[in-house]
């Protein structure tokens, strides 16, 4: 069995001592999926834990090869002095144990990369062009064509939001969902959302030139009595209370709560003036389920397969449609 150390300075400033999450990533590019303890990070001095207990318990969970890595961009008296001096030491403690010290960080033409990234993310961009730069990212690692020009920037601003390209190939669009949802908005039509982080993030200002509102009940004090009652959640309560009795609902987005999606559904096929349902859940119970209904509508949709999902999409779809709306699409 093998470990691997990775082993820092250690700081007094404690936030600076972060070698812990390079172990995680370190562990997760070797080891996808792996759920041992393979990757150690390990501190000279000032934070634990440090390096003899790491590499005892290394050896005491069984490891019969131990490598070492010095986190150092030189190979200074730490690298060349002290850390070989305590490895000998364990050497000599754990003779069955094969100990390997690597080179430090040191020269290497991938640190210059790093060095470009560090020097590109230091520049002073306003807000509309950090946006704008991302985009062009996006387009850069990402393939966008086979999709419809009305569909690539609901696209681009969910994996923007989520920095997730699966989204890429599992959002599904009702054919008439962006002019639906487009012709709502300029109509001056009510978002309805089943949570208030998703009435938070949509783009106000975007929408009041058109006079819509955005509508979330969740926290109405009758919601909430009778979600006591019931048994039933509070979204769906809240997004049956409003469909039912507000009559100008354009956008319906649902972020959270598979059960609020559901009940939209069944609500939303009786209505005669149907609204666009931006249905997107995310979860592990009735999620997928209640998208995999929504995709199966007649009417207007905007959904994903499978279990991802959540606030921040909904949000990025609902605030693509208000940016097309405001840019005359």
């Amino acid at each position: 069995m093998e470990r691997i150390v990775l082993i820092g300075h250690g700081s007094p400033r404690m936030e600076a001592n972060n070698l812990e999450l390079v172990a995680k990533m370190l562990h997760n590019a070797l080891h996808p999926g792996c759920s041992n303890d393979c990757v150690r990070a390990a501190y000279l001095q000032f934070v634990e834990p440090d390096i003899p207990t790491v590499i005892r318990q290394c050896a005491e969970s069984g490891a019969k090869k131990i490598i070492l890595h010095p986190y150092f961009l030189s190979s200074g008296m730490h690298v060349t002095k002290d850390l070989p001096e305590m490895i000998a030491e364990a050497k000599n403690t754990y003779p069955d144990v094969e100990f390997i010290f690597t080179e430090p960080l040191g020269l290497h033409e991938k640190l210059v990369q790093v060095v470009i990234e560090r020097i590109r993310a230091a520049e002073r961009l306003l807000p509309e062009q950090i946006e704008k730069k991302s985009f062009e990212i996006i387009a850069d690692e990402v393939d966008l064509g086979g999709l419809l020009s009305e569909q690539v920037p609901v696209v681009q601003r969910v994996i923007h939001a989520t920095a997730d390209f699966d989204f890429r190939s599992s959002l599904l669009f009702h054919p008439d969902a962006i002019r639906a949802g487009i012709a709502a908005i300029k109509a001056g039509k009510d978002i309805l959302t089943d949570i208030e982080m998703i009435r938070t993030g949509i783009t106000k200002r975007w929408l009041e030139p058109f006079g819509g509102r955005v509508i979330c009940n969740i926290n109405d004090e009758d919601v909430v009595k009778l979600s006591k009652e019931s048994g039933r959640t509070r979204a769906d309560i809240a997004v049956e209370k409003a469909l039912t009795q507000e009559n100008n609902i354009g956008i319906v987005a649902i972020g959270n709560a598979p059960t609020a999606l559901l009940r939209t559904i069944e609500i939303c096929v009786a209505l005669s003036d149907k609204p666009l349902v931006v249905g997107v859940p995310v979860g592990f119970v009735k999620a997928t389920e209640s998208k995999t209904l929504l995709a199966s509508q007649q009417f207007p949709f905007i959904t994903n397969i499978g279990r991802k999902g959540g606030t921040p999409v909904a949000v990025a779809i609902v605030n693509a449609l208000l940016k097309m709306a405001g840019e005359g699409r």
